[in-house]
């Protein structure tokens, strides 16, 4: 395992991931956005721009392109690196969705990752519904669990991140990580 891959830090919409990659970037380590959330921003600004709740399989596709870059620009990282959502999400959205996964996709899903993976859970305090998250609570937690059925079943190893201050939340990843990093170099030694 390349100490180079990206911890991916994922989870149901609206459970603070974003405000916990912005800290740890604030920190100095290196931090990919939400491709999905960009891509909606983007597409939600065209005439006929593709959006998930209307053309899921297409918008998945732009995902995955878009994730496939992200994950390449993480490995050349010379320290920790962090991904909002990576493309084992695509999967999990287009199950969700009824819909197949390509063979591409799904061969992709769990390579050059980081085995351990960081989810944040919403809750009521944290999920707020906007025009990028349209969906109730209740589905944001059902999206949640579908996310993390799919990363177990993929072999990737999920650690829930407690619900604590975003600093105590940085402290913890941090930890979990550098830990995670030391055991792997011990190993590989």
């Amino acid at each position: 395992m390349s100490l180079q891959f990206p911890f991916i830090i994922s989870g149901g919409t609206g459970s603070g991931k974003t405000t916990l990659l912005e800290a740890l970037g604030e920190l100095g380590f290196q931090v990919f956005p939400e491709v999905p959330r960009l891509l909606i921003e983007q597409q939600s600004r065209l005439n006929d721009g593709v959006l998930p709740w209307t053309q899921l399989g297409r918008f998945a596709e732009m995902c995955f392109q878009e994730m496939v870059i992200q994950r390449g620009l993480a490995q050349q990282s010379k320290q920790l690196s962090f991904l909002d959502r990576a493309i084992p999400d695509v999967c999990a959205y287009l199950e969700f969705g009824n819909l197949s996964v390509s063979d591409n996709i799904f061969s992709e899903a769990n390579k050059e990752y980081q085995q351990t993976v960081l989810f944040c859970k919403p809750t009521r305090e944290t999920y707020v519904q906007d025009e990028v998250r349209p969906y109730p609570f209740e589905e944001a937690l059902s999206i949640h669990q579908a996310l993390r059925m799919q990363y177990q079943g993929l072999g990737f190893q999920v650690i829930e991140i407690p619900l604590m201050t975003v600093q105590q939340r940085v402290e913890f990843v941090v930890e979990l990580c550098q830990t995670h990093t030391a055991t792997t170099i011990s190993k590989e030694s």
